[in-house]
């Protein structure tokens, strides 16, 4: 593939500055970003001023392939990434089976090369057994390995304190975690039966699945990592206690502890249960308007490192089940960037920081090869934004399997126009364009 797009008159925003400028692509990668380029053999896209940003960077998502395919598959929802800016994805292990043996793993990949519209890296499931095809994972094209310190949707809990001590001090690659405490949430729990029988409200999901609960998990991983020197990456952060755990800023390329915050977490509180009921179950459960105020404040600060979605689809059947039925997780990874740039217009975060903590921190984090920054050699993942072009979410508009959002009815002022995955123009004025796959992520020691 050797085709050349020149995007001419851009806002830039690129490695915490914004400028007005050009960008050259030719083949999979930017040949030359300047301010005044000519190409006669370049097909030109007219930015007429609009935003131009590197491909968002998901760190988690649960793409639900194989075994929940009735749920979702890598090929619809790497679409709707693609919609929404996101250009890389890394996802998690809770399948069907598990990816939690090397065979196991790299069918999954297998899918990804044939499937993905996005670019795709697939995480290393640990449990209570298998640390042996755990210490086998490469770090050159494998994004790191997942435990869940809390269980979630599947059976991967480690809880197993000789299993974590092993995996800890032995895995030299980056590990992510989902912590929270299971004794805590099965007390609460049967708390919870006791009090409301089969009818609990969802408003009670944050009590359920308590800050207690997460502070407890969170604060033994970061107590593990500091143990061993491990480099870990605690997910999903939802309280105002937990990021007082993690150092403000630093290098992430060098960083051993970092951590993640959510949309959702940024988005809504407590007070969305009454309206929104399931559609908003998550682990961890979406807290207050003060934890969520307090998770802003923390993310200005510093002390999260990324911005991701933990998009997880479930069909709308199994979400419209009782409490305890229903399954945790939302889709998110369609406007996760739409999200972000209204907090821009909103002034909760600048878009130099958004575009840092959902493109740049990612790529320094794992150590993505040349991908996350608008760089001369770098491979073209890029986004262009207009900052007035507005939409409404509706079910027509959704590429989710699941064909549902708990965004549905809100409008955004702000529209994703193209984004370029490895240089191919993968989504032009609200149209996918098929034909070329995305490539599988590979990381720098």
């Amino acid at each position: 593939m050797n085709k050349k797009y020149l995007i001419k008159n851009a806002r830039i925003v690129n490695e915490g500055r914004i400028s007005e400028g050009d960008v050259l692509i030719h083949g999979q990668r930017i040949e030359k970003t300047g301010s005044s380029i000519s190409d006669p053999n370049a097909e030109i896209i007219d930015a007429n001023g609009n935003w131009l940003i590197p491909g968002v960077i998901d760190d988690q998502v649960h793409f639900r392939e194989p075994g929940l395919t009735h749920k979702a598959n890598i090929a619809t929802e790497s679409r709707a990434a693609v919609a929404g800016g996101v250009t890389s994805f890394m996802e998690m292990p809770n399948t069907v089976p598990q990816a939690v043996t090397q065979e196991l793993l790299e069918e999954k990949y297998q899918i990804g090369k044939r499937t993905s519209l996005a670019n795709f890296s697939f995480y290393m499931g640990a449990t209570n057994t298998n640390i042996d095809e755990v210490l086998r994972t490469d770090p050159k094209n494998v994004c790191g390995v997942k435990i869940f310190m809390g269980s979630s949707t599947g059976d991967m809990l480690v809880d197993n304190e000789t299993t974590l001590e092993n995996i800890f001090s032995k895995c030299p690659m980056r590990i992510a975690l989902h912590c929270e405490d299971e004794n805590t949430i099965r007390a609460n729990t049967a708390k919870a039966i006791e009090e409301y029988g089969e009818d609990i409200p969802f408003s009670q999901h944050p009590l359920i699945r308590s800050r207690e609960a997460c502070y407890l998990s969170s604060s033994k991983a970061v107590s593990l990592a500091k143990k061993h020197g491990t480099r870990i990456h605690v997910l999903h952060i939802s309280t105002a206690e937990e990021p007082s755990l993690f150092e403000i800023g630093g290098d992430l390329r060098k960083k051993q502890i970092t951590s993640e915050v959510c949309v959702h977490h940024l988005t809504f509180c407590d007070e969305d249960y009454e309206t929104l009921g399931s559609l908003i179950k998550c682990n961890p459960a979406i807290k207050t308007a003060a934890d969520r105020e307090a998770l802003w404040n923390a993310l200005s600060e510093g002390r999260f490192d990324v911005i991701a979605t933990d998009h997880a689809p479930h069909t709308f059947e199994e979400k419209s089940n009782k409490y305890l039925k229903a399954p945790s997780g939302l889709p998110l990874v369609q406007h996760s960037l739409n999200l972000m740039l209204e907090a821009v217009e909103n002034r909760k975060i600048t878009m130099e920081e958004m575009v840092f903590r959902m493109c740049h921190a990612p790529a320094d984090l794992f150590h993505v090869q040349d991908r996350g920054f608008i760089r001369e050699g770098y491979f073209a993942d890029l986004v262009l934004v207009d900052p007035n072009l507005n939409f409404t979410v509706t079910k027509n508009n959704l590429l989710y399997k699941c064909g549902w959002s708990p965004l549905e009815g809100h409008t955004f002022n702000q529209s994703i126009t193209h984004t370029f995955v490895s240089g191919h123009l993968a989504w032009s004025n609200g149209k996918i364009n098929e034909g070329v796959n995305g490539m599988r992520l590979s990381f720098e020691p």
